[in-house]
């Protein structure tokens, strides 16, 4: 269960991020996925740095774990990392954070959606500009980036071209244009996923799960080619340079 998250430009691929089995966001990547994404998409890959389901709220042997798997995906030749941190009370650990992008070296740093969970996004978002990260990926603190596009316009308004605002979280080709028209954000995170596939397992073992209680053992989550490539011509269609989904 392998795909992979791709940042169009012109509807043509230009980043790419190993979505591993699309699951619940933010579990481990591996360095066979990486090597796969990167020989298979020929564009720049991100990586997304996170140990575990759950919150952003990271133990000492948690963020040498990150830490270590930065490192290794910058020797491998991935293009950058999405990384995120927050302190108990809803802040951006900016020690962590520093301490990460330390690991990152001159790769490329986006702030993932820790974002959405901070207290003060606006106060987040001149935290993120301070550290030097290129890219925030946010659905407005809200269940997905349509409901969020007040914030998101607020955000975009407040970066003034110091960061880039990218709008993820049920991001599809029916409400790209309207996400764009109301904030202003011509950057997109789509997983470009319709629905689950049914196992090719006949046989099915009652009462025994392998991964997490609440989902199927036998339901599949993948990247569906010909969502993805409506996504990209729907952004392209926005006719805005430097548009992105």
């Amino acid at each position: 269960m392998c795909g992979f998250l791709c940042l169009c430009h012109g509807g043509k691929p230009r980043r790419c991020g190993p979505a591993g089995a699309v699951r619940p966001s933010g579990h481990r990547r591996h360095n066979a996925l990486f090597r796969q994404v990167q020989r298979g998409s020929g564009v720049p890959v991100n990586v997304l740095i996170r140990p575990r389901f759950g919150d952003f709220l990271y133990t000492e042997p948690e963020l040498e774990e990150m830490c270590e798997e930065i490192a290794a995906f910058r020797d491998l030749g991935a293009n950058g990392v999405v990384i995120g941190a927050l302190t108990p009370d809803g802040e951006l650990d900016l020690a962590q954070m520093r301490r990460m992008m330390a690991c990152a070296g001159q790769m490329e740093v986006t702030l993932h959606r820790a974002f959405d969970m901070t207290r003060d996004p606006f106060r987040a978002l001149e935290d993120a500009v301070s550290l030097g990260c290129r890219t925030i990926l946010s659905s407005g603190q809200a269940a997905n980036a349509a409901l969020g596009a007040p914030l998101l316009a607020k955000l975009n308004g407040q970066a003034a071209g110091r960061i880039d605002l990218m709008a993820g979280c049920g991001v599809k080709r029916t409400n790209i244009a309207g996400i764009a028209a109301q904030t202003g954000i011509t950057t997109f995170h789509t997983t470009g996923r319709k629905g689950s596939v049914d196992s090719g397992m006949r046989y099915r073992k009652e009462g025994v799960s392998m991964g997490l209680p609440s989902l199927s053992e036998y339901e599949l989550w993948l990247t569906d080619e010909a969502e993805f490539r409506a996504c990209a011509e729907a952004v392209h269609a926005l006719g805005t340079p430097g548009a992105q989904a």
